[in-house]
């Protein structure tokens, strides 16, 4: 990996400035995440008849593959380079988008679901590449002192795309439908494809595999951590909707929104402190805030109040991610950071990808409520993982 520019290193407008066709390409992409969260549960619920765990299922499918391709997107970035990396994932994700398309003529309401699997499936490919190569291409122009740095940046651009995108989702499926989701989601990877181009490429960090396991086994703690950290993000992403539907709140763009911007917020307010101060001791108090996000969203008797638990969860996950990845980085073998930090986001997909079939499950036993105060336990409990770090030191 090339040595970070001494303008990166010296000024933070500079850096800013080398990161942000990076930043905005993800953003771009991740509109189609975005879109379809707030919509595709509704629609396997109300056109295809779907219970709540078929749909936990189809959701969590796409955090399934992006689980099972982390370690070959990380070796990717590592060996033929980040811009490869996240030119393929754009690529892939329209074609999750031409899927998407063709659930709409698929015979049945099992074959619909099976085509929007195979769609999840693409798109968790998709966002593999482009968050694994994102990062790597960021550390690689930074450095790996400002890590969590480019994780915030590149946090911001990926949660600002699912606040944006929410609303932006709501209004597209309620004038054009799925279809209208559908061909946005084929056209806007294109449109972030444009965007990073011209952006120059970095050379290949290294040019020698380092086993993934031993790669795995330097950051599994902090990617615990992060995997716990994670729950809430998920009880919301998966069934807000549900939620707002089933307490007669109408449609949950607001939620998602109002996430977003407390997760934005805390970005651009706190994102350097990882870096500055530690960032066990960052994530330790911010999954305790979490937590009460997730507390508030289960026993919230308005739709505002379930709101403003949307955003303490935002706020608090926003800074949990890059505190436990900074610790990640200090763990990781040197010649494959990109690795590292596919395998450190792999605890992400791991924890999206067995909470939505649980929690879809909780809810069929009891109600969408009980989600999140399950969600509000998991993140507590990654307290004890902060805990851990802070007394066992990186060598």
């Amino acid at each position: 990996m090339q040595s970070p520019s001494t303008s990166a290193a010296g000024a933070p407008r500079s850096l800013f400035l080398e990161l942000l066709p990076i930043t905005l390409s993800v953003f771009v992409g991740f509109l189609t995440l975005g879109l379809a969260l707030p919509v595709l549960p509704l629609h396997l619920q109300s056109a295809l008849s779907m219970s709540p765990l078929v749909i936990g299922s189809v959701i969590a499918s796409q955090f399934a593959a992006a689980l099972a391709t982390r370690a070959w997107a990380g070796s990717m970035v590592d060996l033929r380079g980040a811009k490869r990396a996240v030119v393929i994932g754009l690529g892939l994700g329209a074609c999750s988008g031409l899927a998407y398309l063709a659930s709409l003529g698929a015979p049945g309401g099992y074959g619909a679901v099976g085509v929007l699997v195979g769609a999840r499936l693409l798109l968790g490919c998709a966002e593999s590449l482009v968050v694994t190569g994102a990062l790597g291409w960021g550390v690689g122009l930074a450095g790996p002192q400002n890590a969590g740095k480019v994780m915030a940046w590149v946090g911001i651009a990926i949660y600002g795309a699912y606040a944006a995108g929410a609303p932006l989702g709501v209004l597209v499926y309620g004038r054009a439908g799925f279809g209208g989701i559908a061909l946005a989601a084929v056209l806007i990877p294109l449109l972030a494809l444009a965007i990073v181009a011209r952006v120059p490429a970095l050379a290949p960090s290294h040019k020698v595999r380092v086993p993934f396991y031993k790669v795995l086994r330097a950051v599994w703690l902090p990617g615990l951590g992060l995997a716990l950290s994670s729950m809430g993000f998920c009880a919301l992403t998966a069934f807000v909707a549900l939620l707002f539907a089933g307490r007669g709140w109408g449609d949950a763009a607001l939620a998602f929104t109002s996430f977003g911007v407390a997760f934005i917020g805390a970005r651009l307010l706190f994102g350097h402190l990882p870096d500055r101060l530690d960032g066990a001791r960052v994530a330790l108090v911010c999954v305790l805030i979490e937590a009460g996000g997730q507390l508030l969203m289960w026993s919230a008797p308005t739709a505002l109040l379930a709101c403003v638990g949307a955003a303490i969860t935002g706020f608090g996950y926003s800074l949990a991610f890059p505190g436990f990845g900074v610790e990640a980085v200090r763990r990781a073998p040197p010649q494959s950071r990109a690795a590292a930090m596919g395998a450190y986001v792999a605890f992400l997909d791991i924890a999206l990808a067995v909470c939505g079939p649980l929690a879809g499950l909780l809810a069929m036993r009891w109600d969408v409520g009980s989600v999140y105060l399950a969600g509000a336990l998991l993140v507590a409990s990654s307290a004890l993982v902060a805990l851990r770090l802070l007394t066992t030191r990186p060598a």
